[in-house]
């Protein structure tokens, strides 16, 4: 059931718009007025959340609220590794790692006890 992965992939497109939103502002607009980068990441993240609502009602449907969450925090972690390496050329500390390794923890947590249809 293809279906399913839909959310998945809804929202990796959605944080991918969303990181660009939150960071990418500190790359492209240094040199810009505060208010052109506010008014540019809205708009950037006006698309995040145009991905974003369908990726979670259409994931309501197979998940539950908590897993949703877990799941698109592991996702953002993912996308922002990246993100950080590739566009921002940022080293990755195994803070971020140990960080990491915390998510999966939630994301067993969250999905322990769910069986297949």
């Amino acid at each position: 059931m293809w279906y399913r992965f839909l959310p998945l992939i809804l929202l990796f497109a959605s944080n991918i718009f969303m990181t660009y939103a939150w960071y990418g502002h500190l790359k492209d607009l240094k040199n810009k007025p505060l208010i052109i980068a506010i008014l540019l990441s809205w708009c950037v993240a006006f698309l995040e959340y145009c991905l974003q609502v369908p990726a979670n009602r259409i994931g309501f449907q197979f998940f539950t609220l908590g897993q949703l969450k877990v799941t698109q925090e592991v996702i953002t972690m993912i996308v922002f590794a990246l993100f950080s390496i590739l566009y921002m050329k940022e080293k990755l500390t195994l803070d971020f790692l140990w960080a990491s390794l915390c998510l999966v923890g939630a994301v067993y947590f969250m999905f322990r006890g769910v069986t297949q249809n």
